[in-house]
């Protein structure tokens, strides 16, 4: 089994409060959730109406697959016109890991 974890951090284009934060971030999310099947959530800059940082997590047998799914996940939220993606973190953990 190995599992992937992926951190997007975003700026947010013409925002100025929390609830347009939301609906901004809150799309993404589902699209994540919804296309790829992965677990996805905001996870940072929770005060901060101009930046997020959304969590996704996968699970596979296979070590491949994980990495093309993050791939296909990070590149969904790069190509949004709404955001900016300023870095992205990629990790995987395998049976070899403890």
């Amino acid at each position: 089994m190995f599992v992937g974890s992926l951190e997007l951090d975003l700026l947010l284009g013409d925002v100025h409060s929390l609830k347009e934060k939301r609906s901004v971030v809150r799309p993404v999310v589902a699209e994540l959730k919804r296309k790829f099947e992965v677990s996805a959530a905001e996870a940072g800059h929770l005060d901060l109406h101009r930046r997020a940082l959304i969590g996704v997590a996968a699970v596979a047998a296979d070590a491949s697959h994980v990495r093309d799914l993050l791939a296909s996940c990070e590149r969904l939220v790069a190509g949004r016109p709404e955001v900016e993606l300023l870095s992205a973190k990629h990790r995987l953990l395998g049976p070899e890991d403890e």
